[in-house]
Order: C-alpha cells, then sequence, then structure tokens
C-alpha cells in the first residue's frame, strides 16, 4: 500500500484514538469509583447504540492504527517485505477487528 496513504491513515486514527481512550478511561474511572459491578455496567450498556457505536469506533480506530504501526515495525525488525509484509498486517488487522467486535458485542447485546 501507498506509503504516503498509510502516513495519513496512521496520523488520522491517532487523532481519533486520542479523545476516545480519555473517554474510555475516564468511563473506568467513574465506573470503578462508583463501585458499580460489571453486572451494572453491563445492565447500562445493554442495546446501546451510542456505546456501540463509540466502541465500535474504537476498535475499528486501534485496528487501522495498529496494523500500520505493526507494519512500519516489522518492516524495520524482521525480513518480511512485500506481499508477506502486506498479508501479515491485514491478518492482524482482520484478527483486531474480529476480536475487537466481538467484545463490543458481547458488551452491548448484539446478536
Amino acid at each position: 500500500m501507498n506509503g504516503g496513504l498509510l502516513f495519513l491513515l496512521q496520523r488520522a486514527t491517532a487523532l481519533l484514538l486520542a479523545p476516545l481512550v480519555v473517554v474510555h478511561l475516564g468511563l473506568i474511572l467513574y465506573a470503578t469509583q462508583g463501585g458499580l459491578s460489571a453486572a451494572e455496567i453491563l445492565a447500562r450498556t445493554r442495546g446501546s447504540l451510542l456505546w456501540g457505536g463509540f466502541y465500535g469506533l474504537f476498535v475499528l480506530a486501534v485496528a487501522v492504527h495498529g496494523a500500520i504501526g505493526l507494519r512500519a515495525i516489522l518492516g524495520e525488525w524482521t525480513r518480511l517485505r512485500g506481499r508477506t509484509l502486506e498479508a501479515v498486517t491485514l491478518a492482524v488487522a482482520f484478527l483486531l477487528l474480529a476480536l475487537g467486535f466481538r467484545a463490543v458485542r458481547a458488551v452491548v447485546g448484539v446478536p
């Protein structure tokens, strides 16, 4: 894939992830300081399109950002090049997407 496009995607997802991480950490602090149990948290998130969209966007940004970063690291530290490097990083991106959306589905309760 074009290096310039990857650069822009990496920076764009970083800009997107920054506020998403802040909100996510804020929610964790709110939940833990409030003494909410896992069951109480899940009861509040069940069926919520808002939380599903928020965490779905989070997963998408993480998958793209992480795969591009991993591609750069593997390109520097290993002998992976060309199609092999692309295939490995694409597989990682799809794995992150699959696991992330599975978690979102479990938290939001969408079948």
